[in-house]
């Protein structure tokens, strides 16, 4: 890993000497709105800051990926300069494609330090994250965290922070909700074998639950969950806990409608998309999940977001084909604006001071206050559960939930 470092960095060094953080980076044609490839290059003399963003636009996290990198676009567009040190900089957005897959994290996080950014972005999965992450850390370049929640992404990483909540406080955000709305004393727990975020979330929630639990986990590509729902049924649980992509949750929504389910299903943030939700769509299936923003909690906001969205086909393919905001995406765009403020509280492009000015920075974004705890989390202790309405093929807001 060092060796590969070491050369990616000098990769940097020779990058560096072409297109610094302080001058205009290669020409490049602008691509479309939406679409996850760098951001359009500033007009010729100006100074250019690069942000880098690390999300999966292919691989099973791909569409979560992409609907978190729509309000990192979105807020791009909307801010496209931030003063540094007395200084106007062009803010360029710079992507690499982990590609949902840990092992390919690494050099893709590898590919974003080559790229002479100042900071990172994302990423979408925690199981990713924790991967590059110490790349980053090897090359002192900070990163933050969007929606990946396993503690683990920051735990040993002094250059990892977070704006979402972790997974131990959703996890009982989760219990509290299932025990009180469905006095549940029995949970049928599934996730996918190997995937650390699943299994972290389903590992805190069963240290959590008073009653019993019944685990299963299913190996990856697994395309048939029949077994498993009939199981839960079987074994007389009250609630399902499944907190797994966006590619699985479809389909395990879709035959728990197909086949009537009557036991309601809890999801983690993952299943707040409104491709889980049209799976659901004309059935009787209880779905609620945990997630960071609910529609409607910023109108601004989200009347801005919905016309970039219907403004260009691939921001609207890269929401799932309508304009239903996405918690991850009201994140992304909150992100954006914490990269900003580091930018600005650094007062350098350096990403040294940009790492060193990060613990210190707060701020109010759509989806609340942000600050950073000592260990570079989110303080953070609320969290919205939305449940789908499925008449209108909708999400609605159930409850506000705390973990205490």
């Amino acid at each position: 890993m060092k060796k590969f470092l070491a050369f990616a960095l000098s990769c940097s060094l020779a990058l560096t000497a072409l297109a610094g953080c302080s001058s205009t980076p290669p020409s490049s044609a602008a691509p479309e709105t939406g679409s996850p490839e760098a951001s359009a290059p500033a007009a010729s003399g100006d100074k250019v800051v690069r942000i880098g963003v690390f999300e999966p636009s292919t691989g099973d996290s791909g569409p979560g990926g992409k609907q978190e990198m729509l309000g990192m676009q979105y807020a791009n567009t909307e801010t496209p300069t931030v003063d540094i040190g007395g200084e106007t900089y062009t803010v360029q957005l710079v992507y690499a494609d982990n590609g949902s897959d840990s092992a390919k994290a690494p050099t893709a996080a590898a590919d974003l330090v080559a790229q002479d950014v100042a900071l990172v972005l994302g990423s979408y999965g925690s199981g990713v994250s924790m991967a590059g992450g110490p790349v980053f850390d090897e090359a002192g370049l900070a990163a933050i965290g969007v929606t990946c929640t396993n503690p683990g992404v920051t735990a040993g990483n002094d250059y990892y922070f977070r704006i979402c909540f972790l997974d131990n406080f959703q996890a009982q955000v989760l219990v509290n909700f299932a025990e009180e709305k469905f006095s549940a004393k029995k949970a049928y727990l599934l996730g996918e074998l190997g995937n650390e975020y699943d299994q972290g979330l389903i590992s805190y929630f069963e240290q959590t639950f008073s009653g019993e639990v019944v685990k299963d986990s299913f190996p990856t590509n697994t395309s048939d969950f029949t077994t498993y729902l009939n199981k839960a049924v079987a074994e007389g649980c009250d609630v399902i806990f499944c907190p797994v992509s966006i590619a699985y949750s479809t389909q395990i929504v879709k035959l728990a409608a197909d086949m009537g389910l009557e036991i309601p299903i809890l999801g983690s943030d993952t299943l707040d998309s409104n491709m889980v939700l049209e799976a659901a769509a004309g059935s009787n299936v209880k779905l609620y999940v945990s997630t960071f923003y609910q529609e409607g909690g910023s109108p601004e906001f989200d009347k801005g977001i919905k016309a970039y969205i219907n403004g260009d086909s691939t921001a609207l393919t890269n929401n799932g084909g309508n304009d239903t905001i996405a918690a991850v995406t009201a994140m992304g765009y909150d992100a954006y604006y914490v990269a900003l403020e580091a930018l600005k509280a650094a007062g350098s492009t350096d990403p040294a001071a940009v790492k060193a000015a990060l613990p210190g920075v707060t701020y109010t974004g759509v989806s609340g206050s942000i600050a950073f705890d000592e260990q570079g989390d989110a303080v953070r202790d609320t969290a919205y559960i939305k449940t789908a309405d499925t008449a209108n093929n909708v999400w609605t807001l159930e409850t506000v939930q705390t973990a205490s």
